[in-house]
């Protein structure tokens, strides 16, 4: 349905965008640029990812959880690097039903998180399009020059460990698909993990002081932990039965015929947008210290040895994976 009380370009980046921007590095978004500082001893680090309607949220998502999905998602990128960000940039490809009411909803999102995990637009772009509506951010962040954490760091005998809980990701968009039901409350949970995932900025400085390689999770946990041990050279052992879930994904787990398959459904789901990362056994307490102080579970799942490629196991039998995780075409 075409929407209504559509504003042009520029009433729609001064009445609702410009108050978002950083006072000083956004310019007003009065220019066509963005000024980005510098910051002493440290390096910057930029991260972009795209959201197009149909593909990476559903037409009923409402937009401000849209626009928290878009920020958050790229936050986690960030957090996997063990990175403070700052601010972004922002290109908005409104369609036909982003009226007036839509704009406001995604930017009252982008409000709320923005002074939730300390960010600020700096600027961007608006355009309409007659296909699906389609979001970008390029966010940039801090970290010690030098001292990034990327996929290639693992080595044989360090600890697989990962945050928070996995496969909620992939039971909140089947639920949000009607192609799950559980009870209410736990199906507006998962529902909820999958439009606004909690990205893991608060734990970036335990990745940073500890973590030999990182990534966050967002095609799948098999998947993504097969582009660690490629970047790696290792190989990576992971033990399905310390798969970490939450009440909803035990509920759902308990009820399946093959409980195996199921974790390993769970496990190759994608869009958890937890940080799976690996460290040294010397370090474990401290991690753990520091996950008890934010209140975040930390699951240690497997183990790094010599070889290639990921090999998952349940309680010491080896599991066929087909299907890693999401492929992007």
């Amino acid at each position: 349905m075409p929407a209504i009380d559509v504003a042009d370009e520029f009433e729609t980046i001064q009445r609702l965008l410009a108050p978002l921007a950083h006072p000083e590095w956004g310019r007003g978004l009065t220019d066509d640029v963005a000024l980005v500082p510098r910051r002493k001893g440290h390096d910057l680090v930029v991260t972009k990812d795209a959201m197009v309607e149909g593909v990476h949220f559903l037409l009923a998502d409402p937009l401000d959880t849209v626009a928290q999905k878009l920020l958050r998602v790229n936050l986690s990128d960030l957090a996997a690097k063990g990175v403070e960000p700052f601010g972004y940039l922002l290109a908005c490809h409104w369609s036909p039903r982003c009226g007036w009411p839509e704009r406001k909803a995604f930017v009252q999102g982008l409000a709320e998180d923005q002074e939730r995990f300390s960010v600020a637009l700096l600027g961007g772009d608006t355009v309409s399009t007659p296909g699906p509506a389609a979001f970008s951010i390029t966010l940039m962040g801090w970290t010690p020059k030098g001292e990034i954490v990327g996929r290639g760091g693992a080595q044989p005998g360090d600890l697989v460990f990962v945050t928070g809980m996995i496969g909620d990701g992939w039971l909140g968009l089947r639920a949000a698909t009607d192609l799950l039901r559980l009870e209410p409350e736990r199906q507006a949970a998962v529902i909820e993990h999958y439009r606004r995932p909690m990205p893991r900025t608060a734990f970036a400085p335990a990745i940073a002081a500890h973590a030999t390689a990182a990534l966050d999770v967002s095609d799948g946990l098999v998947a993504d932990l097969g582009h660690l041990a490629r970047q790696s050279g290792v190989r990576v052992d992971v033990r399905l039965e310390t798969l970490p879930l939450s009440m909803a994904g035990q509920a759902w787990l308990d009820g399946r015929a093959d409980p195996i398959h199921a974790l390993a459904q769970l496990a190759t789901g994608g869009d958890d947008y937890e940080v799976v990362f690996t460290a040294r056994p010397g370090d474990e307490s401290a991690l753990r210290r520091e996950a008890e102080r934010h209140h975040l579970r930390l699951t240690c799942i497997g183990e790094v040895t010599a070889g290639e490629g990921v090999r998952v196991r349940y309680l010491g039998e080896d599991v066929p994976i087909s299907r890693p995780g999401w492929v992007h075409s």
